[in-house]
């Protein structure tokens, strides 16, 4: 599947490769060594710890850049009344008669637990391009689904929360 991405995650995943290259790439490589010369490998627990952080920043590499060669880019702007991309939404549900605030954002950077929704979820799907007031349905399959109802919505992004973790 590709990835949905925006300039801006592109540029974060860029910075990672590159970090991971040439900051991880030589500390694995020089523990690697570290721990070879202790001597018998057969019993050498620092040796294979070593070998196995080595060979999880080279995976980690290697899904990056796959992830990256796969991607379409997708813009993050909206128009000034609708919800986008990185913008943050008030949203009332229904059924629970409670407020929620979500923030949208792409797939690699949606973590539910800190309120940031991909726009590929069944609510950001939903929400996505929809203006203050809407009242809108959630489908969550063939069956299922509930109201929400949009009460606002923010367009300021803060980069510095956004950034993609270093594993």
């Amino acid at each position: 599947m590709k990835e949905r991405l925006t300039k801006n995650d592109v540029k974060k995943i860029e910075e990672e490769i590159e970090y991971r290259k040439s900051v991880v790439r030589k500390q694995a490589i020089e523990a690697l060594q570290e721990a070879r010369a202790q001597g018998d490998l057969s019993e050498n627990f620092e040796y294979y710890a070593a070998k196995r952080d080595k060979n999880q920043n080279e995976s980690r590499i290697r899904y990056l850049e796959n992830m990256l060669r796969n991607a379409i880019v997708i813009s993050d702007s909206s128009k000034a009344d609708e919800v986008g991309i990185n913008n943050t939404v008030e949203l009332y549900m229904e059924d629970d008669d409670e407020t929620e605030v979500y923030k949208l954002v792409t797939s690699i950077r949606g973590d539910s637990l800190d309120g940031k929704i991909s726009t590929e979820s069944p609510l950001g799907k939903a929400v996505l391009g929809h203006k203050v007031g809407d009242r809108v349905y959630v489908s969550i399959n063939d069956r299922a689904g509930y109201y929400v109802v949009i009460r606002a919505i923010n367009k300021s992004t803060n980069d510095a929360e956004d950034q993609i973790r270093k594993f």
